[in-house]
């Protein structure tokens, strides 16, 4: 019999999995049709639906996108990656909320896909500079996309860093394949330029009250296509990022819990 642990063991891994197929499939579309990513992880999902077997593949990456926006939730609420109550500790566990929202985003958007709610990633509703504008118009709404862009600046910075430390391989067993880290480091690389674009585009939104300067990831990504070689690495960053991921479903350390609740403890 399966416990609980172990059925959200498989359900967080299961999410890796999904996440790192929407950017394998990001940076191939950035690299073979740049204009549809500028719809962002939509355009992967837009993608998918046109396979063999796309329509329960998209229900998967559904509950697996949902799955590990669960797991960044939990981490934030209740610490399961032991990163502490100290400002940095805090500082990763809002980071960890964050991410969570984001995914949760994307598994509605895979769900909409999946329905049959949304046909083309070309729809109207839901891009970026739409929902800026929708919180630019409110009370202090340039206030919260300033900060918004100031995090997503502090997470270029934490990419960056990860990339230089390879400091994400604490959380990965040691029987993964030695490439791992080298496909960690590129893909950090990558989402740290992108990372930056997009918060900076966030500032400069806010300051100027002006939703037409936001970006999101896709529209972040198709921006760098004037700088040739720049956009090809980014592109090809985001794809091995992909990669890594999907090698992180399997090697990545995973909490488990012990029968007296959320107190976790990690396999060695």
């Amino acid at each position: 019999m399966v416990d609980k642990s172990e059925k959200f063991n498989w359900l967080v891994r299961m999410g890796f999995a999904a996440r790192g197929f929407v950017y394998v499939l990001l940076g191939y579309i950035a690299l073979s049709t740049a204009h549809k990513a500028k719809e962002g992880a939509s355009s992967s999902f837009d993608f998918i639906q046109d396979v063999p077997f796309g329509t329960p593949l998209l229900w998967v990456m559904a509950l697996g996108l949902l799955a590990y926006a669960g797991f960044r939730f939990m981490s934030a609420i209740s610490d399961i990656q032991h990163h502490g109550s100290d400002t940095k500790g805090i500082l990763k566990r809002i980071g960890d909320a964050a991410s969570g929202f984001a995914h949760l985003f994307l598994a509605y958007a895979c769900y909409q896909f999946a329905s049959g709610g949304k046909q083309s990633a070309s729809e109207g509703g839901g891009g970026s500079q739409e929902m800026a504008g929708s919180v630019l118009s409110m009370d202090l709404g340039s206030v919260l996309i300033g900060i918004l862009g100031i995090g997503f600046l502090v997470g270029a910075v934490m990419q960056a860093k990860k990339a230089i430390t390879a400091s994400f391989m604490n959380r990965i067993s040691g029987n993964a394949p030695k490439a791992t880290e080298m496909l960690g480091r590129v893909g950090s690389a990558a989402r740290a330029v992108v990372f930056g674009i997009i918060g900076w585009s966030m500032i400069s939104g806010a300051w100027f009250s002006d939703d037409d300067q936001i970006k999101g990831l896709g529209e972040a990504i198709v921006s760098l296509r004037g700088s040739g070689l720049m956009y090809t690495l980014v592109a090809v960053g985001l794809l091995i990022f992909g990669l890594f991921t999907m090698l992180t479903a399997r090697y990545r350390i995973i909490p488990d819990f012990d029968k007296h609740g959320l107190k976790p403890k990690f396999r060695s």
